[in-house]
């Protein structure tokens, strides 16, 4: 025990010295030769975990490390708002290649029109867009951007921010003020404001805000006017809908500021992208001193006409674009990599991360992309690494630093064959792919019906949010989905923390599941809710079978195919389909990622009232107008009798409603008796 207490605090030694020695080259690089290999917040990451190793072992301290230098560290609802017209996004640009691309296709596409001669330029506000409209001079409408078609009215709310005027007052008496306004804008909060309602939150041990476009969203859509005003919100109105007879995106900006509008006092007009990229590096550097949050600059094509002209790509006009500044960057290690298989059968590298806040979200999972990446990078598991959202998005991995390698790390290699179905992988120039053609499809099905009504009852997960986890490798197959993370889910276009926090509580309160729920939510050929639901009670009987997945995995196993043969409704072919199932190494690797993932197995008996319909089997055919199915089925079990998916000898009713199928034609065949509803009720009575 002393000899591993000693390893483990050498460990630690190595890792402080291996972290001290990469920092202080780096620092040198920076503030020395002006010539940094990485960026200030990867830096600062790596600081930060020296700073924490010191503070839990300071026996390690030593007067040369980088921490030690002198000075351092009510409404009920809101009604939808359908926008007279599109409230557009931005293409992001991150780099001067991007910009000159994006410049060359807008002036390709608007040939012969007249050349692009100058750039209207504003800071890039991490804040809400909103839309307002005035009727003769009143504010009467204030609504969220939403899908840029349909918003949310917040009104009430966006008329406590004081930069936001209600009515719209012209000093030039001359000027006449407009019937009907439509502008545009944005709703931000302030840093300062954004410490001071955190402080508060916390002290109330309430919820703090990740960062503070999420606490201006969240304070403008507050069904209390009262929380809104009392949160500061700010405002910069940028755009006029209304046609005023301007010519240019500048003139828009007089005109505003001429109507009473709070624009932006840092916006400029510039004559050339060199002029931009000044621009964008301007306040890349000095954006710390603004009051505000921005994350880049938004540069628009001034002249109207050719900015009408240019049209929309998307979501998006092309005569404008976010230039992002550079990514924001953290250091964590790479604990593991996994592959996933997305629906088209390709095999996804993902590397599991050691949980890192980046950009305001907490991460856990990074792709990979391809196995060329993992070769391109040098990237083994083990790995320190620095990770990126470029654009706020996806985490990237963006490099390795191998200097704090400790000779344990671990070369990645791709499996042989598909973590799903066991197929051969093949290359397909720089994918892996499993050889099964049907393998991604299928798979793909497989977790849609697992996450379905009559099985785990997982909501909001529907099929293009299935199909997002997939194509990003969060998900291989369906026990994944019990652990994904909120950081992983909010980081993905169009989700965001709220979204992301509302799936994740899902998924965890689904965690426990009924027996019959639980068979039918595996996809066996044959076994539909009612074999579920036989197949549960009887297992629930054997004395293998326990609250866990482990003891219906044995009891599976235990089971013949004669003994499966005898539960009622249980033929040859559903047999041996069970047995298949329950044989196959890939299906109990499944199950047991499931109960690692901590899937409950909670037994659900069924309240018998009477024995009145004991011993008595029957098969429902039709649409029945006093009781949904489910609970004709319930009121049977209730009454000690079963219920059947298919018509047999065995079967002593068949309860037929409206437009019966092929069961009852099988059920006068085979000389069954036929049950209309009303008999069927006088039966039960």
């Amino acid at each position: 025990m002393e000899s591993k207490k000693k390893a483990e605090k050498e460990k630690i030694k190595e890792r402080i010295d291996r972290l001290k020695k990469v920092i202080n080259y780096h620092r040198y690089l920076y503030h020395v030769l002006d010539r940094p290999k990485i960026s200030d917040s990867a830096l600062d990451s790596l600081k930060k975990e020296l700073y924490e190793l010191e503070q839990k072992y300071p026996k390690f301290i030593t007067p040369d490390s980088p921490t030690q230098r002198i000075g351092g560290e009510p409404l009920k609802q809101f009604k939808k708002v359908h926008h007279e017209t599109i409230m557009l996004s931005f293409n992001d640009a991150f780099s001067k290649e991007d910009m000159k691309a994006w410049l060359e296709r807008v002036e390709n596409y608007l040939k012969p029109i007249s050349p692009i001669s100058n750039f209207y330029c504003e800071p890039k506000i991490d804040g809400l867009a909103i839309e307002l409209i005035y009727k003769n001079g009143i504010l009467v409408e204030g609504s969220t951007r939403g899908d840029g078609i349909i918003g949310e009215n917040i009104t009430q709310n966006l008329k406590t921010i004081e930069a936001i005027p209600l009515r719209i007052e012209i000093p030039n008496s001359k000027s006449q003020i407009p019937k009907r306004l439509i502008v545009r804008g944005e709703v931000f909060i302030t840093k300062r404001e954004f410490e001071r309602i955190n402080k508060e939150q916390a002290k109330r041990g309430e919820k703090i805000f990740a960062n503070p476009r999420n606490m201006a969203a969240g304070s403008v859509r507050q069904l209390d006017p009262k929380i809104t005003a009392s949160r500061k919100l700010d405002s910069f109105i940028y755009d006029i809908i209304t046609d005023l007879d301007q010519k240019t995106h500048e003139e828009e900006h007089q005109l505003l500021k001429t109507l009473g509008f709070k624009t932006n006092p840092n916006n400029r007009l510039l004559k050339s992208l060199e002029e931009v990229f000044d621009f964008k590096n301007h306040w890349e550097k000095h954006r710390e001193k603004l009051p505000y949050e921005i994350d880049g600059i938004v540069v628009i094509i001034n002249d109207n006409k050719l900015f009408e002209a240019a049209g929309v790509v998307g979501k998006a006009s092309r005569a404008a674009i976010a230039y992002k500044f550079s990514p924001k960057e953290t250091t964590t290690i790479v604990e593991d990599i996994k592959v996933q298989v997305g629906r088209t059968g390709v095999l996804t590298p993902v590397a599991i991360l050691k949980p890192a806040n980046v950009a305001g979200v907490t991460v856990s999972h990074a792709t990979l992309h391809n196995y060329d990446q993992i070769k391109r990078l040098g990237l083994k598991m083990g790995d320190t690494v620095i990770i990126s959202r470029a654009g706020d998005v996806i985490p990237q991995i963006t490099k390795v630093l191998k200097e704090l390698r400790s000779g344990k790390e671990k070369e990645f290699k791709m499996p042989a064959v598909c973590p799903i179905d066991g197929s051969k992988i093949i290359k397909e120039g720089a994918f892996f792919k499993c050889s099964n053609i049907n393998c991604g499809a299928r798979n793909r099905e497989a977790i849609k019906h697992f996450v379905s009504k009559g099985a785990f009852d997982i909501r909001g997960l529907g099929d293009k949010i299935i199909d997002r986890f997939l194509d990003e490798g969060l998900i291989s197959d369906a026990s994944d989905i019990f652990s994904l993370k909120e950081g992983n889910v909010a980081v993905l276009e169009r989700f965001g923390e709220k979204s992301a926090k509302n799936i994740i509580d899902e998924i965890e309160k689904k965690k426990k599941i009924s027996l019959e729920r639980f068979i039918y939510s595996l996809g066996i050929i044959h076994v539909g809710k009612e074999t579920a639901n036989l197949l549960a009670q009887k297992i629930q009987t054997l004395p293998a079978t326990r609250k866990n997945i482990s003891g219906i995995i044995r009891s599976f196993h235990n089971f013949s195919l004669e003994n499966l043969q005898k539960i009622p409704d249980i033929g040859p072919n559903v047999s041996q389909s069970i047995c298949d199932w329950f044989h196959n190494e890939q299906n109990i690797k499944f199950l047991k990622k499931l109960d690692t993932a901590g899937i409950k197995i909670e037994s659900e008996k069924l309240k018998v009232k009477s024995s009145k319909l004991k011993g008595l089997s029957f098969v429902l055919t039709g649409v029945l107008e006093s009781m949904i199915r489910e609970e004709v089925k319930e009121k049977i079990r209730m009454l000690g009798g079963e219920v059947s998916e298919s018509v047999s000898k065995k079967t002593d009713f068949v309860v037929a409603g409206k437009e019966p199928g092929s069961k009852y034609e099988r059920a006068k065949k085979l000389g069954v008796k036929i049950l209309n509803e009303r008999e069927f009720l006088d039966l039960i009575k």
